[in-house]
């Protein structure tokens, strides 16, 4: 149920390029002017990503986000967290672990079926691009868009934190470096982090909403 990463066997061209592409089928002045911002948009995402692998960095923050990276791999990172704030938290921490885990497994129905299976982008070509070998992880077989780490993180922080505020700050930050960690090793190109991000922090908050207002109908 917390798998971080769907398979699908069928990648297909990015979501953005596919879409220009059909819009590009029945001509209009407003539908050129979409598709032609699509492709912008896709020719800027790959550009982010060849500067960031081209961008020279200290080796020593490699190691450390290799492992935070793998280390959120099956939402393990969050679970081991809600799984802390459960027993030591007290019921406030019960609360927040109980509604951060639910918030993964809302996100993974939602991110790894559907969205991935609707968008089937490519995983970028890392040796291509000239992500340094130091920096790999395994690569995903799954597609690309958006990035289920990025996308569980932030439902995981976003969720916690709305329950328990103290726990926003921090854990929106631990987020934004799994996020990027991602971009980092290679696995993913930018747009898929922020799309997952965003999503993610849409499925933590509506998934605090809601566990809010179960409990208030339970104490009344």
């Amino acid at each position: 149920m917390f798998v971080s990463e769907a398979v699908d066997p069928a990648p297909r061209e990015p979501p953005e390029e596919r879409l220009a592409a059909r819009l590009e089928t029945t001509p209009t002045p407003w539908r050129s002017g979409v598709a032609h911002a699509l492709h912008v948009l896709a020719s800027a995402d790959k550009a982010a990503y060849r500067a960031i692998a081209g961008t020279p960095m200290p080796t020593t923050i490699d190691e450390p986000l290799r492992r935070l990276s793998n280390l959120a791999n099956e939402s393990k990172l969050w679970l081991g967290i809600a799984g802390l704030l459960f027993v030591f938290g007290g019921r406030a921490g019960r609360r927040a672990g109980v509604t951060g885990a639910i918030a993964i497994g809302v996100n993974s129905a939602v991110v790894n079926l559907p969205v991935k299976y609707a968008a089937r982008r490519k995983r970028p070509d890392r040796s291509a691009a000239g992500v340094p070998a130091e920096r790999w992880v395994d690569m995903p077989t799954s597609t690309s868009f958006p990035s289920g780490h990025s996308a569980s993180a932030f439902a995981f922080a976003t969720a916690v934190g709305g329950t328990l505020p103290a726990l926003g700050f921090p854990l929106r930050g631990l987020a934004a470096i799994v996020a990027y960690s991602r971009v980092h090793t290679g696995v993913h190109y930018p747009g898929d982090v922020i799309a997952g991000s965003l999503i993610g922090a849409w499925i933590g908050t509506a998934t605090m909403v809601v566990a809010r207002r179960v409990r208030r109908r339970t104490h009344r």
